[in-house]
């Protein structure tokens, strides 16, 4: 009946998409010609909606200036007049010797012509005794002679032949420190075509300096868009630097600054997207509109989205139930809901190992409607990090983690929902299910539900920016995700507030409720210590050998812990009948002098500590301690006692089931232990001075008692682990019983 619920249930809340189909739908043919019963005027809000999108797409984009361009200009600018203005400082005056010596024609060009060229030119002037010679003898085959050549040796064969050998040589080496100067400054050049500017005068060159300057902010204040070519961009500089620099280095002037400029335009987010909303709240509605009797669509034709709208508005798009794709879907429930069965039964929740129960079953269906549930109701987003926090801290990780990605296959497949908020939604339920419970502390919880938010929005945030990077669409991405995490933060909340509740009313244990009731203050715990010290120190004992031995072999801890220290809570009703509790005074059961009475008596704590543990509504997985961890033990000694009266009197008949507890015996591992925990306390408080050895002996003949007896038959302990148990009982022992100084009876201070 469960499964049949569980299908059906879901089946009917996750299959909205598959209810009112209409037959005819767009994409299939018309059966037969159809006119307009009525005169129809609606909306295409699918027809308006494309076209605002376009709008959004296609609207103009505000610009605004990227200040780190404009200074990336500046500096680059800054840069390349520094090195002009460092090489111009390595010459030197200009002209470097006499106009009446050497032409200034002739000084520019014997400082920058090159090595073999002056070098021919030396020899050309050293060689020819008379101007009237020709001066290509002597010349190098490959050098070609020209004007500027011709005249620079024939004044140097003037001052030669007009002036001393001292004078002559002393014009060559000035020639030669100005071409070494001038290679310098050249060298310190950016670009080549630079060289230009180091023939400047210092006026021009300051000219120039201002005028680049000025071209500069005018470009740059003016804005260079991303994508200008650089044909649009070159006549641009140059029209900015006609009136600017001399005419002479204009070709430089526009090579430098082409080589700086960059756009320094950049899309201003903000206004573009307000003037793109403008744009496309102006699309007016698209309306169909058909009068009566117009014909709609003709028999044969395939149905469009205009011509649904006009069936589905008169109706006539023959809507009904599509049977067939539900039964698909119920197919597919079914499998989801066989996939989470076989999950759980392979999976030990944490209420003690034992299988789901039916409420546990009920209340996971209860929180598997929620998700579509929410979905049908128009809700864009999902409590699928609710469900995961509650199923994952209920009853484990995997059940969490399966229980969400089922859920988020059917509600995708059986409800027209956003995929971004189910995804995101499915990312913050899985963190919520894999660590929900692992959670020992409201800090913890809150920084997790803080995860939660900050994963669900993260999610979103992507899967937004990636679809509208493919579509184009402007959206508040950043906006949405902010309110997508907000509310995953908020299901966790939910989850909180809501789990106390769910825990009682289901009878669950989560790792914090167990903690909370392992605390001392709490009243059952606090009228054990005080009523029945001894049973209360024997109960703290107990509690330390079995949880030692429960984190060994991978138990629950937190469940150990809890279930042994509420597992003697029924002594409570007779203290001085458990001999812990008499302190070395009279024995109760020595007045009684009736073993049955006394059995009775004795096998009483466990049913007044279950009556105990109901009254304070105790969770069944720790009331499951009470009576399993005696099991149908014997109750030896007065089963003893028994027997020997039977011996003297022939009459009495000592039935062995009047001795034993009424069980059941241990059901799950972490009961088992606190059996065997339980059955060692006595006996290793008694070893004082034994060595470990004696106490693991000791330890092995209870656990071979106990085994033989049948009590560990359904505990799904092995019989090797008794082995493993008992060593760690030794080792508890050893820690609660180890030597400490023996201090003298009198310490005499000094004074």
């Amino acid at each position: 009946m469960l499964w049949v619920v569980a299908i059906v249930s879901l089946t009917t809340v996750s299959g909205d998409r598959f209810y009112n189909q209409p037959m005819l739908d767009v994409g299939t043919r018309s059966p037969d010609t159809i006119r307009a019963p009525f005169s129809i005027s609606i909306e295409d809000t699918k027809a308006t909606e494309e076209k605002r999108q376009a709008a959004l797409q296609g609207s103009t984009p505000v610009l605004m200036w990227d200040r780190e361009a404009n200074e990336q200009i500046y500096e680059s600018l800054e840069v390349s007049i520094s090195q002009v203005d460092k090489a111009r400082s390595l010459l030197e005056s200009f002209p470097f010797v006499k106009t009446s010596v050497l032409s200034a024609t002739s000084q520019s060009y014997l400082r920058q012509v090159e090595e073999q060229e002056w070098q021919a030119i030396k020899a050309a002037a050293n060689s020819v005794k008379d101007l009237k010679q020709p001066l290509e003898r002597g010349l190098p085959q490959n050098l070609k002679l020209n004007s500027a050549f011709a005249q620079a040796v024939k004044e140097l064969i003037s001052y030669r032949a007009q002036n001393s050998p001292k004078a002559y040589s002393t014009l060559i080496e000035a020639i030669e420190r100005a071409r070494q100067n001038y290679a310098r400054a050249v060298a310190l050049l950016l670009s080549p075509s630079d060289v230009a500017l180091l023939k400047l005068s210092k006026a021009s060159w300051q000219q120039t300096q201002t005028g680049i300057h000025q071209a500069t902010d005018r470009i740059v204040t003016q804005g260079i868009p991303p994508g200008l070519p650089p044909e649009i961009l070159q006549p641009t500089i140059k029209l900015q630097l006609n009136s600017l620099v001399p005419a002479e280095v204009q070709p430089v002037s526009i090579e430098l600054l082409m080589g700086i400029l960059k756009p320094n335009l950049i899309q201003d987010p903000v206004r573009t997207k307000q003037l793109a909303l403008q744009a496309a709240g102006t699309v007016p509605p698209e309306i169909l509109t058909v009068r009566q009797g117009e014909e709609i669509v003709r028999a044969g034709e395939v149905i469009d989205q205009t011509d649904f709208l006009l069936l589905d508005r008169s109706g006539l798009s023959r809507r009904s139930i599509n049977w067939l794709s539900l039964l698909g879907f119920a197919g597919i429930v079914t499998s989801a809901v066989g996939i989470f069965w076989l999950v759980s039964r392979r999976v030990h929740p944490r209420s003690g190992g034992k299988p789901l129960r039916r409420r546990d079953y009920i209340l996971i269906l209860i929180l598997s409607l929620s998700v579509p549930l929410l979905s049908r109701f128009g809700a864009k987003y999902t409590d699928l990090p609710t469900v995961g926090w509650l199923v994952g801290g209920f009853y484990s990780p995997v059940l969490g983690i399966a229980s969400v990605s089922l859920l988020t296959g059917l509600v995708g497949s059986g409800i027209k929902s956003g995929w971004d908020y189910l995804l995101a939604g499915s990312a913050g339920g899985l963190l919520a299910a894999a660590l929900s419970g692992k959670m020992r502390s409201r800090e913890e919880q809150a920084f997790l539900g803080g995860g939660v938010g900050l994963t669900q929005g993260a999610v979103y945030f992507i899967l937004n920016s990636i679809a509208n990077s493919v579509t184009g669409v402007i959206g508040g991405s950043l906006t949405n995700a902010t309110v997508c995490g907000l509310l995953g933060l908020a299901a966790c909340v939910l989850a909180l507030g809501i789990s106390p509740y769910l825990e009682h009313f289901f009878d669950l244990i989560t790792p914090i409720r167990l903690a909370e009731l392992s605390n001392p203050n709490r009243p059952l715990l606090k009228r054990l210590a005080s009523e029945t010290p001894g049973t209360f120190q024997h109960t703290i004992f107990v509690a330390n050998l079995a949880e030692a031995a429960a984190r060994e072999l991978g138990g629950n801890v937190e469940l150990v812990r809890a279930g042994t220290l509420y597992h003697d809570i029924g002594k409570m009703h007779d203290p001085l009948a458990f001999i812990e509790n008499q302190m070395g005074g009279a024995n109760k059961h020595d007045e009684i002098n009736d073993p049955w009475v006394s059995a009775e008596i004795i096998k009483k704590h466990v049913s007044e500590g279950l009556v105990m543990a109901r009254k304070h509504r105790l969770p069944k997985a720790i009331q499951a301690f009470i009576p399993e961890h005696q099991g149908t033990i014997a109750i030896a000694y007065f089963y003893h006692q028994a027997q020997q009266l039977a011996q003297e009197d022939p009459t009495i008949v000592v039935r062995e089931e009047d001795f034993r507890y009424a069980g059941p015996i241990p059901q799950s591992r972490e009961t088992g232990i606190v059996m065997l925990a339980d059955a060692c306390e006595a006996a290793l408080r008694t070893l004082k001075d034994a060595t470990p050895e004696i106490a693991l002996s000791t330890i092995d003949k209870i656990f071979r008692a106990r085994w033989r007896d049948g009590q560990l038959l359904d505990s799904q302990l092995k019989r090797e682990e008794l082995s493993q148990i008992a060593e760690i009982f030794v080792r508890v022992w050893l820690q609660s019983n180890h030597q400490r100084i023996a201090y003298p009876t009198a310490i005499v201070l000094p004074k």
